[in-house]
């Protein structure tokens, strides 16, 4: 499923050759109930960096355009405000929607104080030279250097001559997690060059000791047994396999592999889809921790 002829997308061929391929037992075990959808909100409310300096996490999304970066964090957002709701730009081009490093907090309800979490979306990464986020600009935003709004120009990346550069970032400034996004349809069809790309940000980001996880969206249209019940998704064998080739192909653990589910075409919330969402959210304040634990380290 490597060519760039294919007559059927790889979730349309899994619809009709696999059917319902789903496994006796979990391979991951998680709790469909309100309480635990109360449970993961109280958790990320109540979160503090273990660093008194750093008042909140702060988290970069990346991915290729059109992964659902943007969908994320407005998923996120609009669970914390009680409805769906649409802050960041989001929705299908085939170059990037977000030009602008943005900075995003979610509040904890319309008049509620900001949650703890900070989400940082890129423009989206482009296979072709001096298209999309460029590397150089990466490091930029892992170092604490790009101010927020920042305009994207893909054949030049931030001087420290641009206006708002960070010259001497804090800690508090700098990334403390990164969220790879990628499309849970198009694992199998990503090119060489993406990948290249994709394995050169994850080796830099390596040097400078910041955990990385992975978001794998659609998982809905991925499969067609997880489109019909969301709970389903840790009993399919496809779910389960793009996973493993994600982590093998992103170079991560299978444990930092995160299925979820992005509001896109739904009016109101649901507790499946919460669920999944607020993990992925709790597993990105574990990893900052690891990050702070360190930093932590070093400095004793």
């Amino acid at each position: 499923m490597h060519g760039n002829n294919l007559t059927l997308t790889e979730c349309e061929v899994f619809q009709v050759a696999e059917g319902s391929d789903i496994l006796q037992k979990p391979w991951r075990s998680i709790i469909w109930k309100a309480e635990k959808r109360k449970e993961l909100i109280e958790f990320i409310k109540q979160y503090k960096p273990t660093i008194s300096s750093v008042s909140r996490a702060k988290v970069l999304l990346i991915g290729p355009v059109g992964a659902g970066k943007s969908s994320f964090f407005n998923s996120i957002n609009s669970i914390f405000r009680g409805h769906v709701t649409s802050q960041a730009i989001s929705g299908s081009s085939s170059t990037s929607l977000s030009t602008q490093f943005r900075t995003y907090s979610v509040k904890a309800g319309r008049d509620g104080k900001p949650l703890p979490i900070l989400m940082c979306d890129t423009m989206g990464l482009e296979e072709a030279t001096g298209a999309g986020v460029d590397i150089d600009d990466v490091i930029s935003i892992l170092r604490g250097h790009m101010p927020d709004r920042h305009q994207f120009h893909p054949a030049v990346p931030l001087q420290p001559e641009a206006h708002g550069y960070r010259r001497s970032p804090e800690l508090q400034d700098k990334i403390h997690c990164v969220a790879y996004v990628i499309d849970g349809c198009k694992v199998s069809i990503m090119s060489a060059k993406m990948e290249a790309k994709l394995s050169a940000i994850r080796w830099k980001i390596n040097r400078l000791g910041i955990p990385q996880l992975v978001l794998m969206t659609k998982v809905d249209e991925a499969c067609p047994d997880v489109a019909d019940d969301l709970k389903d998704i840790y009993i399919s064998q496809y779910i389960r396999t793009k996973a493993q080739e994600v982590s093998v192909r992103l170079g991560v653990p299978l444990s930092c592999v995160l299925p979820v589910k992005n509001y896109s075409e739904e009016l109101e919330l649901d507790l499946s889809t919460d669920i999944l969402l607020l993990t992925a959210l709790v597993q990105m304040l574990r990893c900052t921790d690891n990050y702070f634990d360190d930093i932590s380290d070093v400095h004793d």
